[in-house]
């Protein structure tokens, strides 16, 4: 058995350990989620890249294989938002996880069907929004991250966000190991978020060949020539053709995934419409960072799915650079508390004054 630390995001969601694995697209299945979930630590579903069917299926393969709280993440501006949801409330999902800011009105529905509500954020503003829209916790990623990210530090972002919010704060963003747990901690925050350490999991569905590609890199990139936004990702000949690319070059393909895209969702024209406006809108993009968004999901697929890092490009945090295993959730998560709860223990010698080393309540904050 691992230590246990008790913090308010585990009270919260009802999970032994405060470890969090992100909702990948294309990586966050239900074979991670759920041994995450058995591991004790909140696995979540990536559901941007399934069909509302291929949910359904995943949320039901998840529920057969633990009996341990989960979550699924999504598009609050996606256009079957409401039929997502609606899925997430029947099958008693225990946590709706959001990459942009869901509606007041849509936290007040998830609120009132019994789920916990935890948007992911990039600065202190949009904590304070959504906290004071009823959010029940906020995950707060720093510019080490993977995937879409921002361009503050965590060390400089998460206090901000804990001293602005009376909600529990996840930190995510540069954390791999029980150091970075216990680092965490000491800033305030209920919890860590991981997705790169738990992409490299002997749990993850990613092709062997790919997680290869990761343990041998230690260079990341933030490009603008995936889809337009601010984009960690490891460097890679293709990201490189990527970012020498130009408009022209840039606007075919995005075409060209656009369709591929549609065709593999199932969503109509229409559809992909209306979800672009809605991105637009929610993220103040242009129009052609907007169909530029089109590439994400397909050159993330390539790698991730078929197995084609030449093909493809794969989100990745600064972390990449140091993990050099693969071990299984459980005993990832085991080693995370254990270091962690030795650090917060050693640091009790550095105690000289104040609260003697054996009181507990000098660590109450845990």
């Amino acid at each position: 058995m691992s230590a246990l630390l008790e913090t308010p995001l585990t009270r919260l969601v009802g999970v032994r350990h405060p470890v969090v694995q992100t909702g990948m697209g294309w990586v966050a299945g239900p074979r991670l989620v759920s041994a995450v979930a058995n591991a004790g630590g909140l696995g979540v579903l990536g559901s941007a890249t399934m069909t509302v069917e291929q949910l359904a299926a995943a949320i039901r393969e998840v529920k057969e294989r633990t009996g341990a709280p989960f979550g699924v993440n999504l598009r609050a501006d996606a256009s079957d938002a409401g039929e997502r949801i609606d899925l997430m409330i029947k099958e008693g999902v225990r946590v709706a996880s959001f990459a942009l800011a869901p509606r007041q009105e849509l936290i007040a529905k998830l609120k009132d069907a019994g789920l916990v509500v935890i948007p992911s954020v990039g600065a202190r503003r949009h904590a304070e929004k959504v906290a004071a829209w009823g959010a029940d916790a906020v995950l707060v990623q720093g510019g080490e991250g993977g995937g879409h990210t921002g361009p503050v530090a965590t060390t400089l972002l998460l206090p901000q966000v804990v001293d602005a919010v009376d909600v529990p704060v996840i930190a995510a963003g540069g954390f791999f190991d029980g150091r970075g747990l216990a680092a965490a901690l000491a800033y305030g925050a209920a919890g860590v978020a991981m997705g790169t350490r738990f992409l490299l999991t002997a749990d993850s569905a990613v092709p062997d060949e790919v997680k290869r590609v990761y343990l041998g890199m230690s260079d990341t990139v933030v490009s603008r020539q995936v889809d337009g936004m601010p984009h960690r990702v490891l460097r890679t000949d293709l990201v490189d053709a990527l970012e020498r690319s130009g408009r022209a070059a840039r606007t075919v393909r995005a075409l060209r995934n656009a369709a591929r895209f549609k065709k593999l969702s199932g969503l109509s024209w229409g559809a992909l419409l209306r979800d672009g406006r809605a991105m637009k809108r929610g993220k103040e993009l242009s129009w052609s960072q907007v169909l530029m968004a089109a590439n994400t999901p397909m050159l993330l697929r390539a790698a991730m799915v078929d197995g084609r890092p030449d093909l493809g490009v794969m989100a990745s945090g600064q972390v990449v650079a140091v993990i050099d295993d693969l071990p299984s959730c459980a005993e990832l998560i085991d080693a995370i508390v254990g270091q962690a709860a030795a650090a917060i223990t050693g640091q009790q010698t550095y105690l000289t004054a104040g609260a003697p080393a054996s009181d507990p309540s000098a660590f109450e904050a845990l």
